[in-house]
């Protein structure tokens, strides 16, 4: 019965039967049941069928972990770091993922990671190289080998199965559609996919651009191949009561031609090497969108360009208020 519950649940929720199929979960988790655990634990965090319930969703993991579900405790660490039902809590999810490790290898790549990393006792950097400006106005800054080859590896990798054609929302009708102007592959990586490396690689980006880790949005990752490109463009979002502030841009590879970020107005031109990054500021003093930060990426000749994006509000905001393929 153990291994198909889940499934079962799964079919009487597609009929309707919202209630069978959670009590049918439940009974699961607590006799022993780490996919029903696993499922009522994702169904409380996706918001869907039942509603979102960050602290009940961390309970029910806590349950599959004690089971014996291995993605279980990967996904409690992340949530435990990021303070999805709870306060961030860093400590505590490194000793979590510390347990994993001993009996996964996936936890162990990630343990190591964190490990050669330079972190104070919250997560985030011990030290951080200064940037170079290469504008004034609007202020542009680079920085090199902001990652470690190992950490860009980690990143695409995490994005890597997420990847999907750039959409964006259609104003008119509400629906996703093909994004008119970015033709690459996207992927967010949100609170339940943070690991540990990804919150510690976000804390850094916070440290360098003087911002709190909670302003940032998901870390969008993005694939150009062969005649792809993210045409003239600005960061900021028309008419958002908390604005995009900044951005930082990670070139996660090298490896091929073309796929240059190029500011017009300035003529600024940055030509992507593995591990660096562009820290640039989208707004002018009284908040609205600065014309100068108008900029693209040039379209890639030959290889692919793997990027990650995290654009920065003027203000925390809430990473589960986002795109449920954001999450």
């Amino acid at each position: 019965m153990a291994d198909g519950r889940a499934t079962r649940a799964e079919q009487l929720a597609a009929a309707g039967q919202i209630d069978a199929a959670v009590t049918l979960l439940v009974e699961g988790a607590a006799s022993g049941d780490a996919g029903a655990a696993m499922l009522l634990a994702v169904w409380h965090l996706r918001g869907t069928p039942v509603p979102r319930d960050l602290p009940r969703a961390r309970a029910l993991l806590r349950r599959a972990v004690q089971i014996g579900h291995v993605d279980a405790a990967l996904m409690e660490v992340a949530l435990t770091a990021n303070g999805s039902g709870g306060a961030p809590d860093w400590p505590a999810a490194l000793a979590l993922l510390r347990t994993a490790a001993q009996g996964d290898a996936v936890a162990a790549a990630q343990l190591a990671l964190v490990a050669a990393m330079a972190l104070d006792g919250g997560g985030g950097p011990s030290s951080l190289s200064p940037g170079v400006p290469l504008a004034t106005i609007p202020r542009i800054v680079h920085f090199s080998g902001f990652l470690t080859a190992a950490e860009c590896a980690h990143v695409a990798s995490v994005a890597g199965a997420m990847l999907e054609p750039a959409r964006i929302i259609d104003p008119a009708t509400g629906q996703w559609v093909a994004h008119p102007i970015r033709t690459s592959d996207a992927a967010a990586i949100g609170p339940v996919h943070e690991d540990l490396v990804m919150r510690a690689i976000n804390a850094r980006i916070a440290a360098a651009s003087g911002t709190a880790i909670e302003q940032g949005e998901a870390l969008t990752v993005l694939r150009y191949r062969p005649g792809q490109e993210y045409r003239p463009h600005l960061d900021t979002i028309h008419g958002a009561a908390n604005q995009r502030v900044a951005t930082m841009l990670i070139y996660l590879n090298g490896g091929f031609a073309g796929g240059e970020t190029h500011f017009p107005a300035p003529r600024v031109t940055v030509t992507p090497r593995g591990g660096d990054a562009l820290l640039f500021f989208n707004t002018l003093a009284d908040d609205r969108a600065d014309p100068a930060t108008r900029h693209a990426g040039l379209p890639v000749r030959s290889g692919a360009k793997w990027l990650a994006t995290r654009w920065i509000r003027a203000r925390p905001l809430d990473p589960w208020n986002q795109p449920a393929d954001a999450l």
